[in-house]
C-alpha cells in the first residue's frame, strides 16, 4: 500500500534537507516529523497534514472570511488565540470553528 502524498512529500523533503529543517518550516518540532514519518504521531495528524501541504505543497483554501490563502496560514489562523484588539482575529474566532477548512474537516484544498 502507498503511503498518502503529503507523507511522501515530508519524506523527501526530509531526505533532501534534514528533519530539522522540515520541522521549523511546518511548524512542529523535529520529533513530532519524525514520528509522523515513523506512523506514531499521536497528535492531530490532520494539522501536520495541512501544515506539510501549505509550506511544501503550496497548496491553498478558500478561506470563508479572507478569501484565498495559503494551506499553510490557516493552520497558522486555526493555532492563534482570541486577541479583542485585533479585529481579523476577532473575526476568525467567530468563522474558525464552523470552517471546513478547520483542522479534522474533511473538505479537500484547493
Amino acid at each position: 500500500m502507498s503511503e498518502p502524498e503529503w507523507i511522501a512529500v515530508l519524506r523527501s523533503e526530509c531526505k533532501r534537507t534534514t528533519q530539522t529543517a522540515v520541522a521549523a518550516r511546518i511548524g512542529y518540532s523535529p520529533s513530532a516529523v519524525n514520528q509522523v514519518l515513523k506512523g506514531a504521531y499521536k497528535g492531530d495528524v490532520r494539522r501536520v497534514q495541512q501544515a506539510v501541504e501549505g509550506a511544501l505543497m503550496k497548496l491553498t483554501v478558500n478561506c470563508p472570511l479572507i478569501g484565498e490563502l495559503s494551506r499553510e496560514r490557516c493552520v497558522e489562523y486555526q493555532r492563534r488565540g482570541f486577541a479583542a484588539t485585533n479585529p481579523l482575529r476577532v473575526a476568525l474566532s467567530k468563522t474558525c470553528p464552523t470552517c471546513a477548512n478547520r483542522s479534522g474537516a474533511s473538505e479537500e484544498a484547493t
